[in-house]
Parts: structure tokens; C-alpha cells; sequence
């Protein structure tokens, strides 16, 4: 029959994405339930991989490609047998729903895409593209649920694998309310910062195109705040091509790489303005997370989230994407004006894990 309490959560590692701090927090949540969470891992990797394994059970798959996949995940049900899986992130979803055909076992299953696969797979090509919304269309329709993380995820989920608009479900991802550590020390954190007075600008995310902290830079370049610090928590393959930018632009003196942090919460406590510059996200983790620390917000009008979670402007600015002076003006307007810091942590607590956890349980019908 297979143990009533388990919930696997599949994921190809736990790296410091924003899937993976997802899936830490939904499971953290869905665990006060009584259920016991298990992280399947393609591979046992990632920055987050000790946070996980401090609070739950870890099954490294040990598989380098996702087409090795099915099979080692078959095995894994066969053996576990859980109540439910929760895959995330194409191609991995497909692979699951293989895994599950070959095990023969009933285990609800639900595929959760966080990304806007048409935008992030665009380069591949049309032959790619059109060979991943076949497989994507033989795959979902066989799940039990299929989840995305905003409307504009859903929709172009659902485009993608012929599927009707209500099958796919929204779910916002679950942001929990970030305070300060205990072993908070201020010291640390204003030697990143440089110990200024001057307005602190805060962006956060991997260093990759999508993010596109070019036009960020440029942004910032520009701004009549010319004593303003930007500091950028990530890392990424981007990382020495940005440098090179503010050197070009001559804003090296007043840009901090700060890498990634496992807890950035000291960082959103002390900067003034958080800005997102993307192309394109399928939600927008940091904004929530800037929004429950109470900092006002600037973000590019991008696919698809940041509108859907600042309500198309209530509570902060959007602006057209890759505009670097419609960017510079509203990050100019918001250092110069003042944002009611509870209506912005109350829009935050709206994202809070117990109702992302509650919906989960929901939709596979354990609650």
C-alpha cells in the first residue's frame, strides 16, 4: 500500500535557486502536518543541500543525465512507495511521469513548473522547442495535478501541453517571513555594504542573462543619486562580464558582488530600495521577500510575476522591460519617496507557506 505519511519532492539538486528555497520552505510547512518529506535529488548537490538534510531525509538518485531518470526514480517508488510526488522543473516532470508508468505504483502525482519554458527555451531553437512541447504534451496530461507558480506560468504551461487553462492550478510560491538571525552581527554586514550612509540599493538572484543585470547597471549609471551603493547577492557564470561593465561605466567603486548568501535577510534589513531588472521570471521569489522586510520595490513589467504580486503597481514600481532610463527614473522616484512598510509586509504575508501548503495538500486531495 505504500506509506500513507510520505511526500517526495523531486528536484535535479538543491542548489541556491529559487525552486529549491521553495521546495525547503513548502516542505518545512507541509511537515507540521504530520507528513514526512523526503528530497529525491537527480544529484546530492547544491548550496541548500545541508539546510535540507538538517530537517528531512535525502535520496540521491545519482543520475548525471534526466534520461537516466525514469528508471532510478521507478526503483526509488518501488521500494518507498509514497503517498505522493511532487516534481519540479521540465524536464524532470516529464521524466517522473515515466517513472511513475514504470513502477506500476499509484502514487498521486504533481508536476510544478516554475519557469516560463517558451522564454527559457527560446535560444535552443524551434527544433528543440518543438520537440520539448511534444513530450510536454504526451507527459502532463497523464499527472494527477499540474501546477505553475503565476497566471503567466500556468498559461504558457498549459499552451505547451495542449492542455485546457484549468487544468493547470496556481499556486504562488510560499515566502516565508524572513527575520533577522539570531547571530545577526551588524558588523559583517556594514563591511559589505562599506560602511556608508548613502542609499543601498539591493538586487538578488543568480548571475545569469534572464536576470539581466546589464541593464541594471546601466540603470544605475544613470541615477541622479550619485551616492548610491548597489550591492547584487548571487553567483553565476555572468559574474566577471558584469564586472567588466562597471568598470566600463565607471560604477566599479560602488557596486558590490556580495556571492550568494544563504540567508539574505540581514541585506533586505539594510537597504532601501530592492530592484528587479529581468527578462523574464516565473514568479519573483525576491520581490515577496523585499516586500516582507518592508522596502519598496522596482521591478521591469516582465513575464510573468512581478505584476501579478505588486498588483500591477499598488506596491511598487514597474517598468518596460530593457528600458535602462525608465529603470534609472523609478529607482530615482522610489529613493526619493516614503513606502508604508506594514502595507508592504501585509502584501508579503499574503504568500505565506501555510496557505501555499494548504493548497498543495489540497490539489492532491491529502488534506
Amino acid at each position: 500500500m505504500g506509506d500513507a505519511m510520505l511526500i517526495a519532492i523531486l528536484l535535479p539538486n538543491l542548489s541556491g535557486g529559487g525552486a529549491e528555497r521553495v521546495m525547503i520552505d513548502l516542505a518545512r510547512e507541509i511537515a507540521l502536518r504530520g507528513y514526512e518529506i523526503e528530497f529525491v535529488l537527480m544529484r546530492e548537490e547544491g548550496e541548500f543541500l545541508p539546510e535540507a538534510r538538517a530537517e528531512f531525509s535525502i535520496v540521491n538518485l545519482a543520475s548525471s543525465r534526466t534520461r537516466g531518470v525514469p528508471f532510478a526514480l521507478a526503483k526509488y517508488l518501488h521500494r518507498r512507495k509514497p503517498r505522493a510526488v511532487i516534481a519540479n522543473m521540465w524536464p524532470l516532470t516529464s521524466s517522473a511521469v515515466l517513472g511513475r508508468l514504470i513502477a506500476f505504483h499509484k502514487c498521486k502525482l504533481m508536476l510544478v513548473e516554475h519557469s516560463i519554458l517558451s522564454h527559457e527555451y527560446a535560444p535552443r531553437g524551434r527544433i528543440h522547442n518543438t520537440i520539448m512541447a511534444l513530450i510536454i504534451s504526451a507527459t502532463y496530461r497523464l499527472a494527477d495535478v499540474v501546477v505553475a507558480v503565476s497566471k503567466g506560468s500556468a498559461k504558457d504551461t498549459a499552451y505547451l501541453a495542449a492542455l485546457a487553462k484549468d487544468r493547470v492550478e496556481v499556486v504562488y510560491n510560499p515566502i516565508p517571513q524572513r527575520t533577522m538571525p539570531e547571530t545577526y552581527q551588524s558588523q559583517i554586514i556594514e563591511k559589505f555594504w562599506g560602511y556608508t550612509s548613502s542609499e543601498r540599493i539591493l538586487a538578488v538572484g543568480s548571475l545569469k542573462s534572464e536576470k539581466n543585470y546589464n541593464l541594471l547597471l546601466r540603470s544605475f549609471a544613470i541615477l541622479t543619486h550619485k551616492n548610491a551603493q548597489l550591492m547584487i547577492l548571487g553567483k553565476g557564470k555572468d559574474e566577471s562580464k558584469l564586472r567588466d561593465i562597471t568598470k566600463e561605466l565607471d560604477i566599479s567603486d560602488r557596486v558590490i558582488f556580495a556571492g550568494f548568501q544563504a540567508d539574505p535577510a540581514p541585506f533586505y534589513a539594510t537597504a532601501d530600495l530592492f530592484v528587479l531588472s529581468s527578462d523574464y521570471e516565473g514568479f519573483g521569489n525576491v520581490i515577496v521577500e523585499a516586500l516582507s522586510f518592508g522596502l519598496p520595490v522596482v521591478s521591469t513589467d516582465c513575464p510573468s510575476g512581478p505584476a501579478e504580486i505588486l498588483q500591477n503597481g499598488r506596491f511598487g514600481r514597474l517598468v518596460p522591460v530593457g528600458s535602462s532610463v525608465h529603470l534609472a527614473k523609478a529607482m530615482d522616484a522610489s529613493l526619493d519617496e516614503t513606502v508604508s512598510s506594514n502595507d508592504q509586509k501585509r502584501r508579503a504575508s499574503d504568500f505565506s507557506p501555510e496557505i501555499a501548503a494548504r493548497k498543495y495538500l489540497e490539489l492532491l486531495k491529502l488534506l
